[in-house]
């Protein structure tokens, strides 16, 4: 579903400040994948999810979804095949329209717009029992602006929006970093719900070690823009956070140095 080729990225290159991002890196996703993403700071997860969003151009190597080349496609073509959510729950919506309007957005996404804007009735049915699976009392609220909500309730919204129209790729990037101990956990459980009822290839970024073992089918841990570790299926279910630490290690020679990351133990 999801192909990297040998995909480089530097950011100012040349410059005293040059960063090399991403250094040659290849991934393969099977379809239904759900990859959880850890590394520590710099490490590249995030470069690596706005590569494949087409946030910034790659330098060389080639990235496809579903045998399609989109290496150079621009972002807006992009989210035709692609869902996402930021860590910020504010990027995700837009706070003066209203909750079933921003929904109509989502579902509209890739789609040729004509000047007319109207939301049918069947599609306010479909808005408001889809509303009701977050079980935050937004279906009783669809005309209110979703600048309102609470920080929670618009990343939920947002993972509704984004997994509306069933994308070939759901981004997660670190998703849940800014809500609250109780909140996160709703929308991880609410995340694992909804990928794994559509069968979602997913590749979610957290900072959580122990939320990266218990969710997902596979992991990946990065570092200094490569994929140092991959494991998957019985091994990954067995792991505890003590292993991602001495694989780290192991791989990179170097100690573990993420704050927030060790914190989240």
């Amino acid at each position: 579903m999801l192909t990297i080729s040998h995909v480089r990225k530097t950011f100012n290159k040349g410059t005293i400040n040059e960063k090399k991002a991403l250094q040659g890196i290849n991934l393969h996703l099977k379809p239904g994948d759900f990859v959880t993403v850890i590394g520590g700071n710099g490490a590249g997860k995030s470069t690596m999810l706005n590569m494949i969003a087409g946030v910034y151009p790659i330098d060389s190597g080639k990235i496809e979804i579903d045998g399609v080349n989109i290496s150079r496609e621009p972002e807006h073509k992009r989210a035709q095949y692609i869902g996402r959510v930021f860590q910020d729950p504010m990027r995700g919506t837009a706070a003066g329209m209203q909750i079933q309007e921003n929904l109509a957005l989502a579902l509209r996404r890739g789609q040729k717009r004509g000047l007319s804007w109207h939301i049918k009735n069947e599609e306010m049915d479909f808005y408001r029992e889809a509303l009701t699976r977050l079980d935050l009392g937004l279906q009783t609220r669809m005309t209110s602006k979703v600048g309102l909500l609470s920080g929670g309730q618009r990343q939920a919204l947002t993972l509704l929006m984004a997994t509306l129209e069933r994308p070939k790729l759901l981004l997660l990037d670190e998703h849940t970093a800014a809500l609250d101990p109780k909140t996160a956990r709703k929308v991880l459980e609410l995340t694992d719900e909804i990928v794994n009822e559509q069968n979602l290839t997913t590749l979610m970024v957290t900072h959580n070690m122990k939320d990266a073992i218990q969710y997902g089918n596979r992991l990946i841990m990065m570092h200094e823009g490569r994929v140092i570790y991959d494991v998957e299926g019985e091994e990954k279910k067995n792991l505890q956070v003590e292993d991602l630490l001495k694989k780290f290690e192991e791989h990179s020679g170097e100690e573990f140095a993420n704050d927030r990351m060790m914190l989240a133990k």
